[in-house]
C-alpha cells in the first residue's frame, strides 16, 4: 500500500504558487481553478459568527478522466476562538473544483518552469485584496481595490490608505490575522512496508521519543501550545492503542502535514468509537450526483506549528469527497471530519 505524504516547503518565489502552476499549497491566498463561478461571499462566511473564513490549504489532485484533468480541493476555516468546537468541523468548509484539459482559462500544454514565473491567470471576478476570495465590494474612494466584506476592508485600510487613488494602486501585503504563512505542499510517495507495520510497539515508541528528544518530530507535542503530557502523559489518549499506532506511523516522517490516499482510510489519532463514529455512520452522499463519498486525504496536527495561531487545534482533519468526482460547475462543498485528541471534558 502506498500513501502520498505532503511536506511544507518555503518557495523562493510565491509567484510559482499561483493558479497558473496548479499548486498544492498551505496558506497565502487560494489559487482558484474555475474562475467564472467562484464561491459566494455567503458560502465563505462562518455560519456561527458570520466572519469571513480563512484559506487553510489546497491540494491539486487530478483524476484520469477528461472532466477531472485539472482538479483541486480547498479547505477554509473560521479562526474565531468561539467557533472552535471539540470533535466538530462546523467552522470548516471544503470545496472541490475541476476542469477538462480543454477549457477557457488555462492552456492545454503544461506550463513551463523555465525562466521566471508568469503572472497568475485572472478571470472576470474581482478578488479581495485581503484574502483572495470573491470580492463584490470596491473601495468607495478609488474603486480600484476590491473586498469580500466590510471586515476585510477595515483590516486592509491602514495598508491601502496611503496609496488610495494612486495610479499604481497599492501592493497587498499579507495580513497575518487573515492569511496564514504560505508554503508549497510537496507530495512524496511513501510505501508502507509490512516490516514497519509489524515492528514492536515499544521499539517504535522508543524511536519516536528519540526523534522527539532531538527536535525532529515536527513539534507534535506543542501543536496547540499545551503541555507535553497532553500527548505523552498518563492520559486516555496516550494509553489508546489507536494513538500508539498514530505515533508509530508518523515517527518515520515526523514533518508530514498531509497524508493522501484516495479510497483508503484515515490514520486516526484516537479511538474512533469515542469521537467520530456517528459522523462516519451518517456520511452524506455527494450533493450533486447522489453518489457515495470516500476518504481522500487528511491534514495532520504537525501543520499547526506552521500557522502561528494558538486558537486552532485538532488531531486529524479527514476530507471525504465524491468517489466519482462527478462533473460540476464552479465549486461544490465536500465533507470534513475533525477528530481531536481528547474528548470534550464537559458538555
Amino acid at each position: 500500500m502506498e500513501i502520498d505524504l505532503g511536506f511544507a516547503e518555503k518557495s523562493d518565489d510565491a509567484a510559482w504558487l499561483s493558479n497558473r502552476y496548479f499548486p498544492s499549497k498551505l496558506g497565502g491566498q487560494p489559487a482558484w481553478l474555475e474562475l467564472d463561478l467562484l464561491p459566494s461571499t455567503s458560502q465563505m462566511q462562518c455560519s456561527k459568527c458570520q466572519a469571513p473564513k480563512s484559506f487553510l490549504a489546497q491540494l491539486y489532485a487530478p483524476f484520469e478522466d477528461d472532466f477531472n484533468f485539472h482538479r483541486s480541493i480547498y479547505v477554509f476555516l473560521c479562526r474565531n476562538p468561539d467557533c472552535q468546537g471539540a470533535q466538530s468541523a462546523g467552522n470548516f468548509t471544503v470545496l472541490r473544483s475541476q476542469l477538462p484539459r480543454k477549457n477557457k482559462f488555462f492552456a492545454e500544454e503544461e506550463p513551463s518552469d523555465v525562466g521566471g514565473p508568469l503572472p497568475s491567470v485572472t478571470g472576470p471576478k474581482k478578488l479581495c485584496a485581503a484574502c483572495g476570495c470573491h470580492a463584490p465590494h470596491a473601495c468607495s474612494k478609488c474603486k480600484a481595490i476590491h473586498y469580500c466584506s466590510s471586515e476585510h476592508q477595515r483590516a486592509h485600510w491602514p495598508q491601502h490608505k496611503p496609496n488610495c487613488g494612486a495610479s499604481g494602486g497599492s501592493t497587498a501585503k499579507p495580513l497575518p490575522q487573515i492569511v496564514f504563512p504560505e508554503f508549497e505542499i510537496v507530495m512524496d510517495s511513501n510505501p508502507i512496508k509490512s516490516g514497519e507495520e509489524d515492528k514492536d510497539d515499544e521499539a517504535r515508541l522508543a524511536e519516536f521519543q528519540e526523534l522527539e528528544a532531538s527536535g525532529k518530530t515536527g513539534d507534535l507535542s506543542n501543536v496547540s501550545g499545551a503541555e507535553m503530557d497532553k500527548y505523552f502523559g498518563n492520559n486516555t489518549a496516550a494509553d489508546d492503542k489507536t494513538f500508539r499506532q498514530f505515533k508509530k506511523q508518523t515517527a518515520a516522517e515526523p514533518d508530514q502535514i498531509v497524508r493522501y490516499k484516495r479510497g483508503g482510510q484515515p490514520l486516526w489519532i484516537t479511538n474512533v468509537a469515542t469521537t467520530v463514529e456517528d459522523q462516519l455512520k451518517e456520511l452524506p452522499n455527494c450533493a450533486v450526483c447522489g453518489g457515495a463519498r470516500q476518504f481522500e486525504f487528511q491534514i495532520m496536527p504537525q501543520l499547526l506549528t506552521l500557522l502561528e495561531d494558538e486558537n486552532l487545534d485538532w488531531g486529524v482533519l479527514a476530507v471525504y469527497t465524491c468517489a466519482k468526482s462527478c462533473p460540476i460547475e464552479g465549486y461544490v462543498e465536500e465533507l470534513l471530519i475533525k477528530q481531536d485528541i481528547a474528548a470534550e471534558e464537559q458538555s
